[in-house]
């Protein structure tokens, strides 16, 4: 975006001018970077003012333009009396927008076609990170990728993201989030993906859906507006989706009896089951784009995410405490059953937003901690309680995070594999991260 010029920035973003054009700044009149944070605004960036819940982002127009920022966009009121909207003036571009949010997001539409980069929109109850991560490092054998960084993965963080992609680009992977009917709709609106994954349909959100075929309605909205002849990566043997796809749509299914069912020549470097199917699901997308990856795939998992950690004793910590539902649950579960060769602990969390069945849910888990011979459970806070009732083996039940924290480091003996897992409100972070503080200190 940085050889564009204001006007062309203005109409990408559908906006207008609120103050006198200023001259060009350097050898390209366009902005470096797009940022949302005031206090992180570099010179020659644009300031993007939004609403938030507690403070309005275009109040700090000022300062931004105070910091050397190229420009702000901001609703009409903020533009008014910043500096260089009086005539003759120039502090910086002053763009406003009665939504800008919303002109945020037809900007990165706009960035998005101008990069002529191949987009895949990545969705799914459970393993869309570790799926955007696992194709991100395929493309990246012989691509410019740029996918999701972090929690970017909204109706805020996914127009960041697209509009962080340097110009030269050429794939651009692109997790999207859900909690509600429509936001799925919203994001691809933006993204028009070319290929679009979902990785599974499971109980998440629940609590605010209702039902497995809700769910499954809110996932195939990222397939609605596929251009006809646009690829749809499906897990195999998915019925709850199969009312929903469209004749005019590639379809490619992957996992056991689907169209994608074997690695081929790529090597993972993990090999747990769960792991293995998302990475079937980046191999069917990575083929859709024309990529065919090979030999070792080095991947960084995104943190929280199934990390490993190797800890003096030895013990190793599995850091998969960002999120949490039945369906992730039981495939952390099965790892730790497979790749454990000491004592297998289980330290685990509150699955929120489950509905009226979030009891029997965690009934159930507790009975497959026990079935995949777990040997030491700690659930953290009420609704982990119920794990209890199904679990036949070392059992300790701790209301918050923090007292599970130093519970784990005095039970904790050489040899053991610990998975530490909960729903995000939980705060299980500071578990894995007690037990790394407290190794280097011993």
């Amino acid at each position: 975006m940085r050889d564009w010029s204001p006007e062309q920035v203005a109409a990408a973003a559908g906006v207008r001018f609120a103050g006198p054009r200023p001259p060009a700044r350097g050898d390209a009149p366009g902005p470096l970077r797009i940022t949302i944070d005031s206090r992180d605004v570099r010179p020659g960036d644009l300031f993007v003012g939004l609403p938030g819940t507690r403070v309005d982002g275009g109040r700090f127009a000022g300062a931004a333009l105070a910091a050397g920022a190229w420009g702000v966009l901001v609703a009409p009121e903020h533009a008014q009396g910043a500096p260089g909207s009086a005539p003759g003036s120039a502090a910086g571009v002053l763009l406003a927008a009665e939504d800008p949010l919303a002109a945020l997001q037809v900007l990165a539409r706009s960035w998005r076609r101008a990069l002529r980069a191949q987009v895949v929109g990545i969705t799914g109850s459970t393993g869309k990170t570790s799926t955007k991560d696992l194709l991100a490092a395929m493309l990246a054998q012989d691509r410019r990728v740029v996918a999701t960084a972090q929690n970017l993965t909204t109706e805020i963080g996914l127009p960041l993201t697209i509009l962080g992609a340097p110009a030269g680009t050429d794939a651009l992977v692109l997790e999207m989030a859900m909690r509600g009917p429509g936001q799925i709709a919203e994001l691809a609106a933006i993204a028009e993906p070319d290929v679009g994954v979902i990785v599974n349909v499971g109980p998440v959100h629940l609590e605010l859906l209702g039902s497995l075929e809700a769910i499954a309605a809110a996932k195939v909205e990222l397939l609605v507006d596929l251009s006809p002849g646009a690829t749809a990566v499906l897990p195999a043997g998915e019925p709850l989706l199969d009312a929903h796809l469209r004749d005019d749509l590639r379809i490619v299914t992957f996992g056991p009896g689907g169209d994608v069912a074997e690695l081929g020549g790529l090597e993972l470097p993990f090999g747990s089951a769960h792991m293995r199917s998302n990475a079937l699901a980046a191999l069917a997308a990575a083929r859709a784009l024309g990529a065919e990856p090979s030999g070792r795939l080095e991947v960084a998992l995104s943190a929280m995410r199934g990390q490993r950690i190797g800890l003096p004793g030895p013990v190793l910590v599995i850091d998969d405490c960002y999120n949490a539902n039945p369906m992730s649950m039981r495939a952390a579960l099965d790892d730790l059953a497979a790749s454990a060769s000491g004592r297998r602990v289980a330290v685990l969390g509150d699955m929120l937003e489950l509905g009226p069945d979030e009891a029997r849910f965690h009934a159930e888990i507790g009975a497959h901690a026990a079935q995949r011979g777990v040997d030491v459970l700690v659930t953290v806070g009420p609704l982990a309680m119920q794990m209890g009732l199904e679990f036949d083996g070392e059992l300790h039940a701790v209301p918050h995070a923090a007292e599970a924290a130093e519970l784990a480091r005095e039970l904790l003996r050489p040899g053991d594999t610990v998975l530490v897992k909960g729903s995000r409100g939980v705060g299980l972070e500071v578990v894995a991260q007690g037990l790394q503080a407290a190794a280097a200190k011993s």
